[in-house]
């Protein structure tokens, strides 16, 4: 005879009793057993009687604060998940509640839709919270033994325990995707979807329509309804990647959406509840992007409650053997040459790499040796360009650098020619510095935009090909150094 399920036990605390009966109504109908208390010091008391599974927690209360409940359940290591719900709806006191451990929080007036979503994840969360081998299946992808990737996949597992928005930040190839994974499979919704976005693949003018959806003749064109990936990801996971390239018009809307868990498709005339978790990435410093104006700050504070930086492989050495070890294991399957391997030597030459595409440049690097190679060991031979020239930063193609004339401090002629690469390798001398350094690099910056405009005869798309930038971005240069849109002429 099998033993039957300890009942689901919730905690209310909400100085409205009004309120309080609303929310027993909605939670009792689902089968949950259900108390209240109406301060601080009821709420401590009850707690200390049971374990609740669930604690609904006003952020104001008679003798405090629901985030007195929240640190002290923090400190004494409780097992319960707390909702702090809010009428005071300030992104700070969300943000505040997140970081201090809280599962999710409510604005009030509350969606008692929004409320059962809510707690369910919550209890799935207890049940499913990460057993061993889940962790370690969740996590497998990201192969890396390291003290920087272990300190990352701590913090990918603790952030996977609520709601929180998660905010990855890396440089391109030093696996973003992979990482949001992680969260989303280590979390209680993997059973749900996981759906990834490049928010810098969509055109501007689609973006609202992707992420919201359409309802049938909501502009020309839209024959049918199309629902969006906030309606797709329902129950899971949502992750937006490239965050920093979304622009400020579309930000808006995206805040809006986090901060209301709600969304209202085109052609609609109401919102409705979402049960998504965000997790975002990019390669942008968006700290900087916000002092620059791209990037909204409160967005940026919504989206950033957990930070995770992923360390760029030549930080990260050690794990070379591991990541070698894996990647070979596919092309070996992709080549049909299961006896393929690599050298000693060419793995002591890797390690003088510096890698500035990460783990996606080794693949390639790799995949290009194998089809190099004349046998199936790889030698250091087999691996080009040499890497202390790439370490040494001489191994970029000759037209992406520009040939600019740098202004000398203070001054507007140029001062420093272009390095000449017959010239002897330059002993390091101490910079004059500039009386004013903004104008100085704004000088620079103006250079070399000029430089890649002229080499691609004014094309901005090209010209920020070249650069690294996206045609929003270089708009926005162009703009801030006057720099006119007159093609050829404007030199």
């Amino acid at each position: 005879m099998s033993e039957a399920a300890a009942p689901i036990r919730i905690l209310i605390v909400d100085d409205e009793p009004d309120l309080r009966e609303l929310y027993t109504l909605t939670l009792v109908r689902e089968g949950w057993q259900v108390e209240e208390a109406e301060s601080v010091a009821e709420a401590r008391a009850r707690m200390n009687q049971h374990r609740f599974d669930v604690a609904i927690v006003d952020m104001r209360l008679p003798d405090g604060e629901g985030l007195d409940i929240l640190a002290w359940s923090a400190a004494l290591k409780r097992g319960e998940r707390i909702i702090i719900a809010t009428a005071y709806g300030s992104a700070s006191t969300a943000v505040q509640a997140l970081k201090m451990g809280a599962f999710d929080y409510l604005t009030k007036p509350v969606d008692l839709r929004q409320l059962r979503q809510v707690v369910r994840s919550a209890i799935a969360q207890g049940a499913v919270a990460g057993t061993p081998e889940k962790q370690t299946a969740a996590l497998q992808a990201m192969v890396g033994e390291s003290a920087p990737m272990q300190a990352v996949k701590d913090t990918l597992r603790r952030s996977a325990r609520g709601m929180a928005p998660v905010l990855i930040h890396g440089e391109s190839g030093t696996g973003k995707e992979l990482a949001a994974r992680a969260v989303h499979e280590l979390s209680n919704r993997a059973a749900g979807p996981f759906v990834p976005v490049n928010c810098s693949a969509i055109p501007e003018q689609m973006l609202e329509a992707e992420f919201f959806g359409y309802r049938k003749g909501a502009f020309t064109g839209a024959m049918a309804s199309h629902d969006g990936f906030f309606a797709a990801a329902g129950g899971g996971t949502l992750f937006l990647d490239e965050i920093g390239e979304l622009p400020l018009s579309m930000q808006a809307k995206l805040l809006r959406a986090v901060q209301e868990r709600k969304i209202r498709a085109l052609g609609e005339t109401t919102e409705t509840p979402v049960d998504v978790r965000l997790v975002s990435a990019t390669h942008r410093d968006l700290q900087r992007c916000v002092a620059e104006g791209l990037f909204r700050q409160d967005l940026y504070y919504r989206l950033n409650v957990i930070g995770v930086a992923l360390p760029p492989l030549r930080e990260r050495l050690d794990d070379l053997p591991l990541l070698v070890d894996a990647l070979l294991r596919r092309i070996r399957s992709d080549h049909e040459r299961p006896e393929l391997r690599l050298s000693p030597e060419a793995l002591l030459q890797l390690r003088m790499h510096a890698f500035p595409g990460n783990v996606r440049e080794l693949e390639n690097l790799l995949h290009r040796a194998t089809a190099l190679s004349t046998s199936d060991i790889i030698g250091p031979q087999d691996l080009d360009p040499p890497p202390e020239d790439l370490f040494a930063g001489r191994g970029a193609p000759p037209t992406r650098a520009p040939a600019v004339d740098f202004p000398a401090p203070g001054s507007g002629s140029p001062a420093v020619a272009p390095p000449s690469p017959a010239a002897a390798p330059p002993t390091w001398q101490a910079p004059v510095l500039p009386l004013d350094l903004s104008t100085y690099l704004d000088r620079i910056e103006r250079g070399i935009l000029l430089e890649a405009l002229r080499r691609t005869r004014f094309n901005r798309t090209a010209a920020g090909q070249l650069l690294g930038l996206n045609l929003r971005q270089i708009r926005y240069r162009m703009e801030r150094l006057n720099i006119r849109d007159d093609g050829p002429d404007a030199f």
